[in-house]
């Protein structure tokens, strides 16, 4: 049985996810991002208190269909961005299409519908948030950054920031105070 878990963005996330599952003696065979495959059927009891233990960590498992599929899309986009430094052989729309067998119309109208945002532009928002973790965290130069994270030239990667944040990465780069915003 497969679970889609709401908010499980990170591998903090998995591992608040497992370790409920542990707690609560549920066998799984696999925790990922959006989603866990447990072995067999939860009681309803038992779910009830998985839901109450994920949710004071931020989480919860969805059981509405629209929901779960705007959640995978998420969780597609957020592997696609932060934990991949492989480049998508066709456009993020096949791609989205190809991963969720859906029609792209469908997911995108549906994606906007839930969130207030287009995926497109959440696509954007979370690679502009690499680029801004690459800059403070990773001794990367603009050319490697734009390169690892697909943009099309570093002039292409500067605008897109630029439109973002309102400065360019080299503004952002000698900030003292580097803070993020939490998505």
């Amino acid at each position: 049985m497969k679970l889609h878990i709401k908010n499980m963005v990170c591998l903090r996330c998995q591992l608040s996810v497992k370790t409920e599952l542990e707690k609560l003696g549920i066998p799984y065979t696999y925790v990922k991002i959006g989603e866990a495959e447990i072995i067999g059927e939860i009681m309803p009891e038992t779910m009830e208190q998985l839901q109450s233990n994920l949710h004071e960590v931020g989480l919860s498992v969805l059981t509405n269909k629209k929901k779960i599929l705007v959640e995978q899309i998420t969780s597609t986009i957020i592997e696609l961005v932060h934990f991949t430094e492989d480049q998508i052989k066709v456009n993020l729309s096949d791609f989205l299409s190809e991963k969720l067998n859906y029609n792209y119309t469908y997911l995108a109208n549906l994606f906007s519908e839930e969130k207030g945002n287009t995926i497109e532009n959440f696509y954007l928002t979370h690679k502009i948030e690499r680029v801004k973790e690459m800059i403070i965290y990773e001794d990367l130069n603009l050319t490697e950054i734009s390169y690892r994270l697909h943009f099309s030239s570093v002039s292409h990667l500067s605008n897109q920031f630029k439109k973002f944040t309102g400065m360019t990465p080299t503004q952002y780069k000698l900030l003292k105070n580097k803070t993020r915003e939490p998505l």
